[in-house]
């Protein structure tokens, strides 16, 4: 398939029309190589990731996340100018689909949400308009709320998201605030880093947010912010599961896609590497638990 052809099916699920304005979406690193056959799929373009893809024999690799979000030097010797060096040597073009991949709700950006089988769902902030496959213009955004089929306690909902997240693997980053016997309803959602929406999530009337990269002062002030002091007010639960967690099952799933779109082109899911490693070494030395 002609490189062309193969960007312009990427883009009718993450079309640039979405793309936050401080985003570097599209093409990260050009080559002149007409045809692929074989494309390789991961979250991060990072060198151990873009080596797998070379070894894998892919001639084009697309990732969720940029090479980076603004022009850097190559006078030293980096992540950076190693990532160009496994792409320029073998000519392998990246393109990257990160927030026109996100705000599209009707993309794998959705795709925790259609496992709680949320329905009702708006947008949390809206990014610009784009044609959906049925030719109709639609509303993109980050983030959604919907309600469950049925309501649940925070921890009915910890256990039902056992099926699709780590949570056990991920004590290092997972958190809850709130009393796990709340009964919720309404859920929020916003893959990866979704902490810049706290106040739209509460605002669209959710019991509980599920995203990543939430920092304390954020929450706390957020709390303050919905309870106006009341210490009998039940502000919104966040539920902190990590940025990997998420964003791997999308990319994963955005590939999935891709293979059943592109004809005649090997498409090959990289699995990543949470940076964050769960603590699970705690366990095995019991002495400095007492």
């Amino acid at each position: 398939m002609l490189q062309s052809e193969l960007i312009r099916i990427i883009e009718q699920t993450a079309p640039l029309s979405l793309m936050a304005e401080w985003d570097h979406s599209g093409v990260q690193v050009a080559s002149g190589r007409e045809v692929i056959r074989h494309l390789a799929v991961c979250l991060d373009p990072v060198p151990e990731q873009l080596q797998a893809a070379a070894d894998a024999g892919a001639d084009m690799v697309l990732t969720h996340h940029p090479l980076t979000m603004r022009p850097a030097f190559t006078d030293r010797r980096n992540g950076y100018t190693e990532a160009l060096r496994i792409l320029y040597s073998r000519d392998i073009p990246l393109y990257a689909s990160h927030t026109t991949l996100d705000a599209n709700p009707m993309g794998p950006s959705a795709w925790l949400a259609d496992e709680l089988r949320l329905t009702g769902r708006v947008i949390l902030e809206k990014t610009g308009v784009f044609t959906a496959p049925d030719g109709t213009v639609r509303e993109g955004g980050f983030g959604c709320a919907g309600e469950l089929p049925a309501p649940m306690s925070l921890s009915e909902l910890c256990l039902a998201l056992r099926a699709h997240l780590p949570l056990e693997r991920m004590c290092a980053v997972a958190r809850l605030t709130g009393d796990p016997s709340r009964l919720v309803r309404r859920v929020a959602v916003c893959t990866g880093s979704g902490s810049s929406l706290l106040e739209e999530a509460a605002a669209a009337g959710a019991d509980v947010f599920i995203t990543g990269d939430v920092k304390y002062h954020d929450a706390l002030a957020l709390h303050s912010r919905q309870s106006g002091g009341s210490p009998d007010f039940c502000p919104m639960a966040l539920l902190d599961v990590g940025h990997f967690s998420l964003e791997e099952e999308m990319t994963r799933r955005f590939a999935l896609l891709l293979q059943e779109k592109l004809e005649g082109v090997t498409v090959t899911f990289l699995p990543g590497r949470d940076p964050f490693l769960p603590m699970t070494f705690l366990s095995e030395v019991p002495e400095v638990l007492s």
